[in-house]
């Protein structure tokens, strides 16, 4: 009796679970509905070049699907009009350049492919039916081998490994089918002219309709991984040291934009590589010196590791001497206003393509501080003071002043850039800033001279220079009064 209860009523819950999975059914299919299209905007907003692109495939396509459409042209390329179809989906990539790093890879290889191929099987047929498969076999071995090996070489893996394997795909099937196929060099003739005409078509498409060129996006990350580094000092410089005075609390998004630049070596290699493919245009004239770009990139990555190790004293958990922080402070924060405002003024100068002169003045500012941080450090008392409270603020501290250092080696790496890529030089104006009037306080002392009867007076006035306020040297003038 038992028994059969339990089972009555582990039916009853199994029916009652399928009832509410029916009944559930509408509604999450129309949130999937919802979330779906919900992806698709966001996707879209976030990039539109990307609905263009889309575009530009199903265009290039339906151009090219005129070879089965269309009975004059089925018959000039029979079934191999189908190559052209295949070649419009494997080689339409999003950039431009990396549309044409495919395209002409795939093109030469198997224009060189199909040649070797068609030769291979002469040289096969000279030595006989029966000794023919095993000459092409060996053939075969000997090429797909070398070229494989090819593919290891770095720069080669870089910029031609899918013209490798395509080379490896066409010989093979050259050779091989070949051997069946009497009329060996029409197959070859046709597949060949087929697989040039698609991506010759994803080619003028890509370049002539919307274009997006791999080179411009590569500009452009440059400038916004600099510009992140920057977006972090001033965001720490008010977390860190509280100086909220004029200054909005930071968004979390602002704190966290460094991740992005620790990945990102990917991402330029491969934009790097595909803008050496590119024409020029725009701005960016041929043999542009994408190389250099990869060297800033390195060099913002190193900043940004720093910055990750900087993050973590964040933390409000770690107990730190706010006497010994406060006596840092200016040092500090004038290291990270000065470096905060030279990595600007370089992604400014990235971006509008000028010289980055105006971030040189910010540099040496920030070497400035960095001294009076070593004076204020060597003057700096710990007698009494607990030495695990000062670790963190000295940490911190020493790598602010190697971000100083890392934002120097930025400068110059992009101040070279400048130099190769002919960046316009910037015009600085002429007219030069009123002085202020300054008070001079002097100290008036007589003289006395002894045998000369003519009375002397020294006055002592220090001079002070605009250039630095903070240094003042004193000069001696005197006067004569009869």
């Amino acid at each position: 009796m038992d028994i059969e209860s339990t089972m009555e009523a582990n039916k009853g819950g199994f029916l009652a679970h399928w009832g509410n999975c029916l009944k559930a059914l509408p509604g999450n299919i129309k949130s999937m509905v919802i979330n779906f299209t919900r992806s698709i905007t966001k996707i879209g907003k976030d990039d539109p070049r990307r609905v263009f692109h889309s575009l530009k495939v199903a265009f290039a396509l339906t151009l090219v699907s005129l070879f089965y459409y269309s009975r004059p042209l089925y018959d000039g390329f029979g079934v191999a009009g189908m190559w052209a179809v295949l070649t419009v989906v494997v080689v339409f990539e999003f950039s431009v350049g990396a549309t044409l790093s495919k395209g002409l890879n795939r093109g030469c290889a198997t224009l060189l492919a199909g040649a070797l191929g068609v030769g291979g099987q002469h040289l096969a047929t000279a030595f006989g039916e029966r000794e023919k498969p095993i000459v092409l076999g060996i053939l075969v071995f000997i090429l797909a081998a070398g070229a494989t090996f090819f593919r290891f070489f770095p720069k080669i893996k870089a910029r031609y490994d899918y013209g490798v394997v395509i080379f490896i795909l066409t010989f093979c099937l050259v050779t091989v089918s070949g051997y069946r196929v009497e009329q060996l060099f029409e197959l070859a003739h046709q597949r060949l002219s087929t697989i040039l005409i698609g991506a010759t078509a994803c080619m003028v498409i890509s370049i002539f309709i919307c274009p997006v060129w791999a080179g411009e996006d590569l500009h452009k990350l440059v400038a916004s991984n600099i510009e992140k580094l920057a977006n972090y000092l001033e965001g720490f410089e008010v977390e860190y040291f509280h100086c909220s005075e004029g200054k909005e609390k930071c968004e979390k998004s602002v704190l966290e934009g460094y991740k992005s630049i620790l990945n990102s070596k990917a991402s330029e290699e491969s934009l790097a590589n595909f803008a050496r493919w590119e024409p020029g245009h725009g701005r960016f004239r041929l043999r542009h010196p994408w190389k250099q770009y990869l060297k800033i990139g390195v060099l913002t990555r190193e900043c940004a590791y720093k910055i990750e190790t900087l993050n973590n004293y964040l933390n409000p958990e770690i107990q730190t001497s706010l006497e010994f922080k406060c006596k840092v402070q200016e040092p500090c924060t004038k290291m990270i206003s000065e470096s905060n405002k030279a990595l600007n003024e370089i992604s400014s100068s990235v971006k509008t393509m000028t010289h980055p002169s105006a971030a040189k003045s910010h540099i040496e500012n920030s070497k400035t501080a960095v001294e009076d941080l070593k004076f204020v450090l060597a003057t700096v008392s710990l007698e009494d003071a607990e030495l695990l409270t000062i670790i963190p603020v000295a940490t911190v501290a020493s790598i602010l002043e190697e971000i100083t250092k890392s934002v120097e080696k930025i400068y110059e790496s992009v101040s070279e850039l400048s130099h190769l890529a002919y960046f316009k030089s910037v015009v600085e104006s002429n007219v030069s800033p009123e002085k202020p009037h300054l008070l001079h306080r002097g100290i008036v002392k007589p003289v006395v001279d002894i045998e000369n009867t003519v009375d002397q007076v020294e006055i002592t006035i220090p001079e002070i220079t605009t250039d630095s306020p903070e240094k003042e040297k004193t000069r001696t003038k005197p006067s004569e009064h009869m």
